[in-house]
């Protein structure tokens, strides 16, 4: 069983920075591989970026590749989603999850249950 909580999103200027983290706790943590999920309203819920359970892979959608870069602590058990040069089109909630195989979080849209684990969610709002 995981825990995951998401900190980090708030209102900024397009063009602006902010950063996600992503604590995750419970058992077998460094197992999971651990991404970034994003849905606006009526919109599905989309792959941002995920990274492997040892941060050996990472994987970006082409929206965001160039402008967001994710990273993760291990010691910390945390994963932080530095993004850069926000867009109006970037505004959604953005959801931390968690799965064992890698391949599931590489999906360009999902549904809750495709995945084992799931935060609760931070707003990123981007307008001027």
């Amino acid at each position: 069983q995981l825990h995951l909580v998401e900190s980090g999103g708030g209102l900024v200027l397009p063009g602006g920075s902010l950063e996600l983290s992503c604590v995750a706790s419970g058992v077998n943590v460094e197992s999971y591989a651990i991404g970034w999920f994003r849905q606006a309203p009526g919109k599905e819920r989309e792959g941002v970026s995920c990274i492997s359970n040892r941060a050996a892979t990472t994987h970006y959608a082409d929206s965001v590749r160039g402008r967001f870069t994710i990273s993760r602590d291990i010691a910390k058990n945390t994963v932080t989603l530095h993004m850069n040069n926000l867009k109006p089109e970037d505004t959604a909630v953005y959801f931390c999850a968690a799965d064992l195989w890698w391949s599931r979080l590489t999906v360009a849209t999902i549904t809750p249950d495709m995945v084992d684990y799931w935060g609760q969610g931070t707003q990123v709002t981007v307008s001027s």
